[in-house]
């Protein structure tokens, strides 16, 4: 039996659609006021698509308190709207804004759980430069100085072993047309950065900036230059 391709294509091809999964797309749940905004919509037309999207399983959708919080339904969707955007044409700067968030995307973003953008590649490139990743199958593997390497930073790599999610996946940035790093150990690095204060969200979702330690520690630990 055939996977049935156009119904998922039918529910990509509105443009505010688009926009509300590519402004989930850093992982962050958030509320449909929000989702309408970055769609340019109302709220009774975000509401709409909305309800398509999660009936089509791209988007969950949980109460919190007064508010139901909308997010991706998880990083296989993830995975397929960044792939996605490889065959995509790019979107045409009309402004400063558009030409600065255009570049704060390429410098440094999340892709639903992990570091993307020239700040994902070079820390991926920096871990196999150290030795603690190496490239193994067309992706990466845990040496056994990263073991010790990436518990510098607080990540516990056996523990991630032990979960059903792969440790390691090699994801072809869309703008940088390199890997980074994904997968369980993608993500537990970027919630360490997170958690250390060395990366911190932007003024959109899926954009976020080193801060002044996180670019010393990022230095220290690993030889990146943010």
């Amino acid at each position: 039996m055939d996977a049935d391709l156009a119904r998922i294509g039918t529910l990509l091809a509105d443009p505010k659609r688009a926009k509300i999964l590519l402004a989930l797309l850093g992982g962050t749940p958030q509320p449909a006021s929000a989702l309408a905004d970055a769609a340019g919509a109302s709220r009774s037309l975000a509401s709409a698509h909305l309800r398509k999207l999660v009936d089509g399983g791209l988007v969950t959708v949980e109460p919190r308190g007064r508010q139901r919080m909308y997010e991706i339904s998880g990083p296989a969707v993830a995975d397929a709207i960044e792939g996605l955007m490889q065959l995509s044409p790019p979107t045409h700067v009309r402004s400063l804004r558009d030409a600065n968030r255009k570049e704060n995307l390429r410098q440094a973003r999340l892709c639903y759980d992990h570091l993307a953008g020239v700040l994902g590649v070079n820390v991926t490139e920096a871990l196999v430069d150290r030795g603690a990743l190496e490239i193994a199958d067309g992706g990466f593997a845990v040496t056994g100085d990263g073991v010790a390497a990436l518990g510098e930073l607080g990540v516990d790599v056996p523990a991630l072993q032990r979960l059903r999610r792969p440790l390691t996946r090699a994801c072809l940035d869309w703008t940088e047309r390199r890997h980074h790093l994904a997968g369980a150990l993608g993500a537990a690095i970027a919630s360490r950065l997170r958690a250390r204060g060395w990366i911190e969200h932007g003024a959109e979702g899926r954009i976020v900036r080193v801060t002044p330690v996180g670019k010393r520690g990022l230095r220290s630990w690993a030889g990146v230059e943010a």
